[in-house]
């Protein structure tokens, strides 16, 4: 009997002028949380797509439970226990729970298909990963953290006992977060074996006992969780030291730039109040549905509200929608960058200058060159990692494009406020670390920043102060100097404001 469920040697796939993998190699324990970690591009999606059987490999074996197979095709993967969750959940969202977990293996006798035994069936896979719906509901109703919840049970009714997860906290807020870490342990406990992607390392020492790092296409080692150091590990991502991952820069404040008072909008959130100085960097953090994101777009004019002011260097503006916000200088960055931050299909060059093409326009005539090189410099100006202007956004890795709504913003030369959602979800620590540089260059320009998060390792490493919310409301204020994870879920769970740490 083979030590490894599952192992892969000498792995190499090579796509039409890349090597998208090369010579790497994994091994996979029963009942083991086994984390995957690496910088975007490093070739860990490709890897997934050898095991599941959608990419065959030019080069290698893969061995289950010591015997050699080769699979054809994905459902050969699958017939064969192995089953992946991916970040963005492939579902049909017109369909039901139940025909979603059921796809292509539907329960039938005498050709009929039994809707009663499956929707009966989905329902136990339900109650088992402690689910809040119903297996009769439409996946459309569903929130990314219960979408995800689907695809687990997906795995689990095709008998999975390897299920890959790819990033399966991207999207999902701390809370959401560790109702998945409770699901994890429960399908460990039930012998499932799992590889677990991230960029996160709460996600890493919560889940798992080893670690292996790709890099560039190839496999850097193997560790024992509890035997890595964190520098030590973003070292052998990265191929350097990032001798500070949390770059926070000692600014000295300006005057106010942004004061919201009151702000009330029926449903979402309710007498809001706070405040950001010039060069200050300010978190808003709260678990989910605590309304941070509503709020701010509020403030942008992408949304109404009921009732509150929004002040903006002590003097009172009215907001209506975007275009007002941008003309006061107030630039929100987006949570999800390629749905609404970006246009994917265009070049970077036109994404950068999309909010200020009238000043390149001369009687419907746009001067191309001037807009070029404005565009290159200001993409330059954050290290955007591509070729030339003209690369599609898609084309980039998700740090790189967050660069590229950096780089949009500050396209707009009155800008004064920015508030950026979730800037890291999705991109690995060397991105991160350049975000984060960033986002001190630009506290110390004297741009007031606010950054919504639900990473409590960076809100308590880049804010000078921080707003907790729950329910809609604003339960506590938090100076810099007192900042822990643990008052921060304090006041995530409670109901009051509270102003420590001045």
């Amino acid at each position: 009997m083979s030590e490894y469920v599952l192992e892969l040697k000498g792995i190499t796939k090579i796509f039409p002028g890349v090597k998208a993998l090369n010579q790497v190699r994994f091994q996979l324990r029963p009942g083991e949380v086994h984390a995957l970690m690496g910088e975007n591009g490093a070739g860990k999606s490709t890897f997934i797509k050898v095991i599941t059987g959608v990419h065959r490999a030019e080069e290698g074996e893969m061995f289950l439970n010591g015997k050699k197979v080769e699979f054809k095709g994905p459902r050969d993967a699958q017939a064969a226990g192995i089953a992946a969750v991916y970040q963005h959940p492939t579902s049909y969202p017109d369909l039901t729970v139940t025909e979603n977990i059921f796809m292509n293996h539907e329960m039938k006798k005498h050709g009929m298909i039994q809707w009663k035994e499956m929707n009966k069936e989905a329902q136990k896979y339900l109650d088992e990963l402690d689910a809040d719906f119903k297996s009769t509901a439409e996946m459309g109703t569903l929130s990314v953290a219960q979408q995800q919840m689907v695809e687990i049970a997906k795995a689990v009714s095709t008998h999975a006992r390897i299920v890959i997860l790819d990033e399966p906290t991207a999207a999902l807020t701390a809370n959401e977060s560790e109702k998945l870490y409770h699901i994890v342990d429960k399908l460990k406990e039930d012998g499932v074996s799992i590889i677990f992607i991230s960029h996160r390392f709460e996600d890493m020492y919560r889940l798992a006992s080893r670690v292996t790092v790709f890099r560039d296409s190839q496999y850097i080692g193997t560790y024992d969780v509890d035997k890595i150091t964190n520098a030590e590990l973003i070292k052998q991502m990265v191929g350097r030291e990032i001798s500070d991952l949390y770059p926070k820069p000692e600014v000295k404040f300006g005057g106010e730039m942004l004061r919201i008072e009151n702000f009330s909008r029926t449903g979402y959130f309710k007498d809001v109040s706070l405040n950001v100085r010039a060069g200050e960097i300010v978190g808003l953090t709260g678990l989910v549905g605590a309304g941070r994101t509503e709020v701010m777009e509020a403030v942008c004019g992408i949304t109404g509200f009921n009732q509150g002011k929004v002040y903006l260097e002590g003097k009172e503006v009215h907001i209506k929608n975007p275009t007002d916000a941008g003309n006061y200088g107030i630039i929100l960055l987006p949570e999800d960058r390629q749905k609404t931050g970006l246009i994917l299909s265009w070049g970077l060059g036109r994404n950068v200058t999309l909010p200020i093409l009238d000043k390149f326009t001369h009687k419907g005539f746009i001067n191309e060159k001037e807009e070029r090189n404005l565009a290159k410099d200001l993409l330059e100006s954050v290290d955007t990692k591509a070729v030339t202007v003209f690369d599609p956004a898609s084309s980039l890795s998700g740090g790189n494009q967050q660069k590229v709504v950096v780089a949009k913003a500050l396209a707009q030369d009155n800008m004064k406020v920015v508030i950026m959602d979730e800037p890291t979800k999705g991109v690995d620590v060397g991105a991160k670390a350049e975000i984060y540089q960033i986002m001190g260059e630009l506290a110390q320009k004297g741009y007031a920043i606010i950054m919504i998060s639900s990473e409590m390792p960076e809100i308590i490493g880049m804010c000078d102060r921080v707003y907790v919310m729950c329910g809609g409301k604003v339960t506590g204020e938090l100076e810099r100097s007192v900042l822990s994870q643990e008052l921060i879920l304090e006041h995530a769970m409670e109901k009051s404001t509270k102003k420590e740490g001045a």
